[in-house]
């Protein structure tokens, strides 16, 4: 592990944590050159493929799921920590099922799922992408829902 403020690759373990949540271990971590303190996650690499409706794969990204989540939720008081624990939720699930792939369509009706229980705006803000509503109808029909 390379130190972020010098560069050097000597760095030696301070504390290390395993966080229950989210299957990952915490480490603090001194670079033995300039001292300096910095904290490293470590998480299991098994990947998780994400199949598009066009039929290619991509492997599963928690940060392109973040992104998404944090634009449905502009100017909502949602904090980035609920988030993080939202995706870490669907990770969860889709480890526990030991399959490989999930379609684009699973994971969105999962987040959807989720969303539903904490904000209703942000559920149909994400809901009107991951949907792509052709006209005031289908949004209509997906408020209907919420009710």
């Amino acid at each position: 592990m390379r130190c972020p403020k010098c560069g050097k690759a000597h760095t030696r373990v301070v504390d290390s944590r395993i966080q229950e949540s989210n299957n990952t271990i915490k480490r603090r971590r001194e670079c033995c050159s300039c001292n300096y303190r910095f904290t490293t996650f470590e998480r299991c690499e098994d990947p998780i493929e994400v199949i598009k409706s066009d039929g290619t794969k991509q492997r599963f990204d928690r940060n392109k799921l973040l992104v998404g989540l944090m634009r449905a939720t502009i100017k909502r008081d949602i904090d980035t920590k609920k988030l993080n624990e939202i995706i870490d939720d669907i990770e969860v699930e889709l480890r526990s099922r030991t399959l490989t792939a999930v379609t684009s369509h699973e994971l969105g009706d999962m987040v959807l799922k989720r969303l539903a229980k904490i904000d209703k705006v942000a559920y149909i803000r994400f809901a009107s992408v991951y949907r792509d509503f052709k006209d005031v109808d289908e949004f209509l029909q997906e408020l209907d829902k919420l009710r």
